[in-house]
């Protein structure tokens, strides 16, 4: 499947090609994820296209920096972060709230304990 997603605006839009439909989220209670009230998904680098160019997003990395949260410039919106996996994979943390066609009330919702790693 091939999912859109943007920011509020529509100055950052991607694709995100999945295997299947998105059926669950995790909601992560770190300091970052809880305030912006993030549902992730995760997907290899390679699955996801970006068609907003590099200058348009805004990067913001904190505690160990391992992980760049990419944002629009102009609303603020965070659609998705990427980093690396333990196997050193590159991969994306989609805001699956930023994908069109995603129900979030509808996913099975997996809690991550991000706040005592």
């Amino acid at each position: 499947m091939t999912y859109t997603g943007g920011c509020h605006c529509g100055r950052v839009a991607f694709e995100v090609e999945t295997d299947t439909e998105i059926s669950s989220a995790m909601e992560c209670n770190c300091s970052i994820c809880s305030k912006r009230g993030h549902l992730l998904t995760f997907v290899p680098a390679a699955q996801v296209r970006l068609r907003t160019p590099e200058t348009d997003l805004s990067s913001y990395t904190f505690n160990k920096h391992a992980i760049r949260h990419r944002f629009c410039t102009v609303c603020g919106v965070a659609p998705f972060a990427h980093a690396s996996d333990r196997q050193g994979n590159p991969m994306f943390a989609i805001n699956v709230r930023c994908l069109e066609g995603v129900d979030p009330q509808a996913l099975e919702i997996k809690q991550f304990d991000g706040r005592s790693l």
